[in-house]
């Protein structure tokens, strides 16, 4: 099932700000990689000159790992600097990414779904393929907890990175529950949504000036008061794309995603040890 993984899109990468990866994640990654996606900023749309690569993805445990006593490893993860820039490596293993899944957690289906890929195969595709099949309309409550903790975080520090998350969950939240598609960009949800405010352009480009930029930075960026009634209004709208959403309130693709965590594991098996197909 599993063959060794592939990188696609460079062009797509370099558009996105993202260095070569390819060869990088064959010298770093300990077990072998199902898939890597580039998360984060950069996948949202407003990296800064100085954001690190936010890479995520899913990998296979082999199965002597899984069997014995030990309790394994199932999350692995890796910093290191490339050429000045500051690489962040997680990945699960595969069963643990297929759990996450079915746990309406939109962040997972955020890197699964990346069209920033740096590694994939065809397990990645099959996942890929079943995600529509978890999404339910409980996903809204994901994006309105995470715009709220965001917030707080604006609040506290008045720093643009937390504001843009804000908008973004917000904004990714409301298009997945009206089209059932997980749409991560900032500047291309602001596009589709006529309710998004008409300055995240702006501040979207000075938040590329530095990560950590503030919002009094920005001339004529708009006051805390603008800024929490948009957040609020964004709010009330996700609560009335969850009610009319047409997506199911229960999931399914538990038995699909199981049967393609052990199809994958037994072909990983039998690679690794040479042994063939079972009689």
């Amino acid at each position: 099932m599993m063959t060794s993984g592939t990188t696609v899109a460079k062009d797509v990468l370099t558009a996105a700000g993202v260095p070569e990866l390819g060869e990088v994640l064959a010298e770093e990654v300990e077990q072998p990689l199902v898939f890597a996606t580039v998360s984060g900023a950069h996948l949202y749309g407003f990296p800064s000159a100085d954001s690190d690569v936010d890479l995520r993805g899913a990998h296979l445990l082999p199965v002597e790992e899984l069997v014995g006593l030990e309790t394994p490893r199932d999350t692995q993860s890796r910093m290191w600097l490339r050429q000045g820039v500051e690489l962040d490596l997680v990945t699960h293993d595969l069963a643990k990414f297929a759990r996450l899944m079915l746990r309406r957690n939109g962040y997972v289906l955020e890197q699964l779904l990346s069209p920033l890929v740096v590694r994939t195969t065809p397990v990645h595709r099959e996942l890929a393929a079943l995600a529509p099949t978890v999404l339910t309309r409980h996903h809204a409550h994901h994006y309105r907890g995470f715009a709220r903790t965001q917030w707080r975080i604006f609040e506290r520090t008045d720093e643009l990175k937390p504001l843009l998350y804000t908008f973004r969950a917000l904004l990714t939240g409301i298009h997945l529950m009206r089209s059932g598609e997980v749409q991560a960009h900032l500047s291309t949800l602001a596009g589709e949504i006529p309710s998004a405010p008409p300055y995240l352009r702006d501040l979207v480009a000075a938040k590329a000036s530095a990560e950590n930029a503030l919002r009094t930075e920005l001339p004529g960026a708009p006051d805390r008061e603008r800024l929490r009634a948009a957040v609020e209004a964004l709010q009330a709208e996700l609560d009335e794309a969850e009610r009319e959403s047409g997506l199911p309130d229960r999931q399914g693709g538990h038995r699909e995603l199981h049967e393609l965590v052990v199809r994958a594991r037994l072909g990983s098996e039998e690679r690794r040890t040479g042994v063939g197909g079972r009689s």
